[in-house]
């Protein structure tokens, strides 16, 4: 089980070493799952900067377009309730096999190990847009020049920093979990399979070389880049620009025009206003298609004690 969410956003962190053969991956600048996150961020946004003249000239099949549109689904509610809303925040319990589905379907998002991924975003929630925030785009300042190197610092540029989150301090509680653990450490096959169902699809339907490559650029490449590019902005537009009607002690606003691509995360300032809420769109017209089905999820009975907002609890976090 996770911790609960009280044990991750108050008491002190954990300083337990684990046994040398539960090390992780993503703990050192060179590690394989560092050089492998950097292949398929730097591939991937090619392919993306290449799709559009691509698209114009010889057009997008529906098998394509259907792959990239599923893929790119399934890792994005595997990030936003995965790895995000359960196992950084607790925001609800969930019966072992949902565990370990949501942990594959966030790693096949290709977006860094299980562990690394929460260690981040936790140690983020501790310092938020403060020194130690591992990605706050006002790192250097409020300036204009100081923003824009900070927003790219906060896209992209920090996953690559020296300096990494310790994940045995931020993560305690998943790495004593042997399956949890292993998911993470294998960030490099789960994101193998990633790249290579759409293929082994498109080749199979088609049943030609041509439709495997088409699928692999489309539900591949260009499924990954975008899906990475939405993700991000979370981190850096979200925490320059939007709405906070609710209060927090950071920059974090709403940006509704994110809110279907990033399944719900962009209403980003009700986050932080309350982090273990299982429900980020909380207001009238806010889409949140994580809580939904986080809803399916509860009503299928895999899904239990989840931290829905309520009205009380709603007006507690508005601004006076």
């Amino acid at each position: 089980m996770t911790a609960s969410p009280d044990v991750i956003e108050d008491a002190p962190l954990a300083q337990e070493t684990p046994p040398p053969s539960a090390t992780l991956g993503g703990d050192s600048k060179r590690s394989v799952e560092q050089l492998a996150l950097l292949f398929f961020i730097t591939v991937p946004f090619v392919a993306l900067l290449a799709a559009v003249p691509l698209a114009w000239g010889w057009g997008v099949s529906w098998l394509d377009l259907g792959l990239m549109v599923a893929m790119y689904y399934i890792g994005c509610h595997g990030i936003t309730i995965g790895f995000h809303r359960y196992f950084t925040h607790g925001a609800f319990k969930a019966k072992r096999p949902l565990r370990v589905a949501l942990a594959i379907m966030g790693s096949l998002a290709v977006e860094g190990p299980l562990v690394r991924w929460v260690a981040d975003h936790r140690r983020h929630h501790r310092f938020s847009d403060a020194e130690g925030d591992p990605h706050s785009p006002w790192r250097y300042g409020e300036s204009v020049p100081a923003l824009l190197k900070g927003l790219w610092w906060a896209h992209v540029a920090w996953m690559f920093d020296q300096e990494q989150t310790p994940q045995q301090k931020y993560a305690p509680d998943l790495i004593k979990d042997p399956d949890i653990r292993q998911v993470s450490r294998q960030f490099v096959l789960w994101t193998s399979v990633s790249l290579l169902i759409p293929p082994l699809v498109g080749g199979l339907v088609t049943w030609s070389w041509q439709g495997a490559v088409t699928a692999f650029f489309w539900g591949s490449l260009v499924r990954v880049a975008l899906l990475h590019h939405v993700t991000w902005s979370i981190n850096s537009i979200c925490h320059a620009v939007g709405k906070r009607p609710f209060k927090s002690r950071d920059r974090s606003g709403n940006v509704w025009w994110l809110a279907v691509l990033s399944c719900g995360e962009s209403w980003h300032n009700l986050h932080h206003a309350d982090p273990t809420s299982a429900r980020h769109g909380v207001l009238k017209g806010q889409l949140d298609s994580s809580a939904r089905i986080i809803r399916w999820f509860e009503k299928a009975g895999w899904a239990y004690d989840v931290r829905w907002p309520d009205a009380g609890r709603i007006d507690s976090r508005r601004k006076a």
